[in-house]
């Protein structure tokens, strides 16, 4: 098992056995009832933080989908915005569109001038796929289809998420392509959950050890899956690495860490981007697991990685440094 970093190490020592309990088909449904009273779903009022941000949630009627948007930008800033199109993690079968926008605006949105979308999708296995990609790729859509009214600049869309969030992003990224939909100028995917076959170096030598290991890994592939689980012919749109044509993607930054399941299925997209002729950034974090900077926001590792992110969206998006030099 490769080593964690030491001071993620100790951090996830502190965290209790509790933080690495799998997920198993017999305790979902449990654990999906416990997650949802006890994950944070911030208000648009609580999501505002007395101002600094203006605020909306939408609920669209889009692709014959009702589909919910929580739309948010920094206050007061004029002229159209880059957005980035964010899906939340949670393995396909927890989380929520609220709880992850206090981060990415303070972190993202604020610094960088940046619109953000965050998506309410579908969870399984109270719904399959394709029904949590079609989901966001019809709000992907509607919000390209209304950006003048959003105050979005469709020209500088970045899809992006983490784990789950980071898979549906990469599945969204080749969905739009192979429809000839909205056309996003990169996509971030940190930590992406991306190979329902769960076979990898890294996901047995982190089994019972990462914060996410393979039962639990295997238990939201069945419940996105169903009776398709195993199957040879599953959906790139719900695996991106089932697929076998990722050219013509845009620019990805992906990011994982060394002592992480979703490692190996990572480094290999990142591979495979680039021998189809694409552009991708990789990081693997030494010694870092599934999830550090949420349960480590503060360690060295985390502060290396929220650096690295932003400047890959500066540079995507070609935004001025604080000296008015335009960063491409």
């Amino acid at each position: 098992m490769p080593p964690f970093d030491p001071e993620l190490g100790s951090a996830l020592g502190r965290l209790g056995a509790g933080v690495t309990e799998p997920f198993t088909p017999e305790n979902l449904a449990a654990r999906q009832e416990r997650d949802a009273m006890a994950r944070p779903r911030p208000s648009a009022e609580d999501l505002r933080a007395g101002g600094h941000f203006e605020v909306e949630e939408l609920r669209v009627l889009a692709g014959g989908r009702d589909v919910t948007l929580v739309s948010a930008r920094p206050a007061g800033v004029s002229g159209p915005l880059p957005l980035l199109y964010y899906l939340h993690g949670g393995g396909m079968i927890m989380g929520n569109a609220w709880s992850v926008l206090p981060r990415l605006l303070g972190e993202l949105a604020l610094p960088l001038k940046l619109a953000v979308i965050s998506v309410e999708y579908p969870l399984a296995p109270r719904t399959r796929h394709p029904g949590p990609i079609e989901a966001c790729y019809a709000g992907f859509v509607w919000a390209a289809a209304h950006a003048s009214g959003l105050g979005i600049d469709p020209d500088r869309v970045i899809v992006g998420g983490k784990s789950a969030g980071g898979g549906l992003a990469a599945a969204l990224a080749l969905l739009t392509r192979d429809r000839s939909g909205p056309a996003p100028i990169g996509q971030l995917l940190l930590s992406p959950m991306l190979d329902d076959r769960d076979n990898t170096c890294s996901s047995h030598q982190m089994a019972g050890v990462d914060t996410w290991d393979r039962t639990s890994n295997s238990t939201a592939w069945r419940a996105l899956l169903g009776n398709r689980y195993g199957a040879e012919d599953v959906s790139p749109y719900a695996a991106p690495a089932r697929a076998t044509d990722l050219s013509g993607l845009p620019p990805a930054y992906i990011e994982v860490g060394s002592a992480e399941t979703f490692r190996d299925e990572d480094v290999a997209y990142a591979n495979a981007l680039w021998q189809a002729g694409g552009q991708a950034e990789l990081h693997v974090w030494p010694g870092a697991f599934h999830g550090f900077d949420t349960f480590a926001p503060q360690a060295a590792l985390s502060r290396d990685a929220r650096d690295a992110r932003t400047r890959w969206l500066r540079r995507v998006l070609g935004q001025s440094d604080a000296s008015g030099k335009l960063l491409r």
